[in-house]
């Protein structure tokens, strides 16, 4: 049975992380999200917390465009456009993965894809229902807030590890509003449709994006809980 949004939003008022550990405990990445709007001075108060994120000699990389209202409708429709039509014409500035993953990365990612496909009724094989939930990324999956981060292009890769520090702040501190996230780097390929429709200017990269809101209990890829390697799987602990 569907509940209804004004049920499903009083569930997530109560999904507050009181505590540091909650809040990374409870952060998702969530692929579908309420009608419900959140208000400016929430955001705002999330990227206020999220800027005490450490960079080096403090030089704070990060640059970020929220959007919402109709300039992000506008976008959407512009991006998932081009997804469907002329995909081969865009490319990222930047590589995020190398061509071929060697394990265990390459089986970690289709555990992931297939368990979130299967959530969705995606079968192996169905290349039309894939690309069609890959689309809802540009939709900033139902999400009332999407925001687009860029970093200066004459900085380099140790800004680039600051700028992590900064996203997975956001993720946390909006743990602590209630809200959820979905971290988004197929932003990055449509990075000329961007300049356009926001004014990012060239000297700035497109690093990812960012759906913000509140999350849909209902929503069958919502269940999905990525599992993690053990401590032992990847530290290693010398004389302690």
């Amino acid at each position: 049975m569907t509940r209804s949004i004004a049920v499903a939003a009083q569930q997530l008022e109560e999904d507050i992380a009181g505590t540091p550990r909650e809040a990374i405990e409870t952060r998702r990445s969530m692929r579908r999200f309420l009608p419900r709007p959140v208000p400016r001075e929430t955001v705002e108060r999330v990227l206020e917390v999220a800027s005490r994120a450490p960079s080096g000699v403090n030089i704070q990389p990060w640059r970020v465009y929220v959007l919402g209202g109709e300039r992000k409708s506008r976008l959407s429709e512009a991006l998932v456009d081009a997804h469907f039509n002329r995909a081969d014409e865009h490319q990222p500035e930047l590589k995020r993965s190398p061509d071929r993953l060697p394990e265990p990365f390459k089986s970690r990612q289709r555990q992931i894809a297939w368990e979130l496909f299967g959530l969705l009724g995606i079968q192996k094989g169905d290349r039309e229902g894939t690309k069609a939930q890959h689309a809802r990324n540009f939709l900033f999956f139902d999400a009332p807030i999407g925001m687009i981060f860029t970093i200066a292009r004459a900085l380099e890769r140790g800004s680039w590890l600051d700028y992590g520090m900064f996203l997975q702040n956001i993720m946390i501190a909006a743990r602590g509003e209630g809200l959820h996230t979905c971290p988004q780097a197929a932003f990055a390929k449509y990075h000329a449709i961007l300049r356009e429709h926001i004014g990012i200017p060239e000297d700035e990269v497109v690093l990812c994006g960012m759906s913000l809101g509140y999350a849909d209990p209902e929503a069958p890829e919502n269940q999905l809980v990525t599992p993690r390697e053990p401590v032992s799987a990847f530290a290693t602990f010398v004389d302690v």
